[in-house]
């Protein structure tokens, strides 16, 4: 199986469970912080929901300037418009990387702040990256859903919530 072909399987698998994760976000926390330090709800789903693109990104430019670019995050509201964007950036990422090639994953893509280097790597390293930080954040979307006492999905098999539901159904 070829590099892009396993790259493929691979976000279509984190984007089913990313999926089940921003379908859950209590609208009504949005605001809500763990730590005066972290992200809100609404900054940690949007950021969620944007991933995708970086892959996006990663295919069609060369590098990141964030100096020349200043980061702008989305600011959806409702677990639909953080599907929708999530959605919209998957299905571009997804379309990119099936019409891509092996040669041009090996280029280089520079992650940059001005002057200042924040990470020199390829597109693939990158496409990675992509991949790495979704599943990262989608951790921490999990922890801030525990911590609101939201019953959380599995990722790589049944959370304790699952598990506790399938017990007490099979008692009843």
């Amino acid at each position: 199986m070829s590099i892009i072909k396993k790259l493929l399987k691979e976000i279509e698998q984190e984007a089913q469970t990313t999926r089940k994760f921003l379908a859950i976000v209590p609208e009504d926390k949005f605001d809500w912080r763990p730590h005066q330090k972290s992200m809100s709800l609404m900054q940690l789903t949007n950021h969620i929901a944007e991933l995708p693109a970086w892959i996006s990104m990663a295919i069609t430019t060369d590098e990141l300037d964030f100096h020349a670019n200043p980061y702008h995050p989305n600011t959806a509201t409702t677990s639909a418009d953080l599907l929708d964007i999530f959605e919209n950036n998957y299905a571009d990422s997804r379309a990119l990387l099936e019409n891509t090639t092996e040669q041009e994953l090996d280029k280089p893509w520079i992650l940059r702040s001005g002057d200042m280097i924040l990470a020199d790597m390829n597109k693939y390293e990158t496409v990675r990256v992509s991949i790495a930080q979704t599943i990262h954040h989608r951790a921490q979307l999990g922890v801030y859903l525990r911590l609101l006492n939201v019953a959380i999905p599995g990722s790589y098999g049944p959370s304790a919530d699952e598990l506790e539901a399938r017990q007490a159904a099979a008692v009843a």
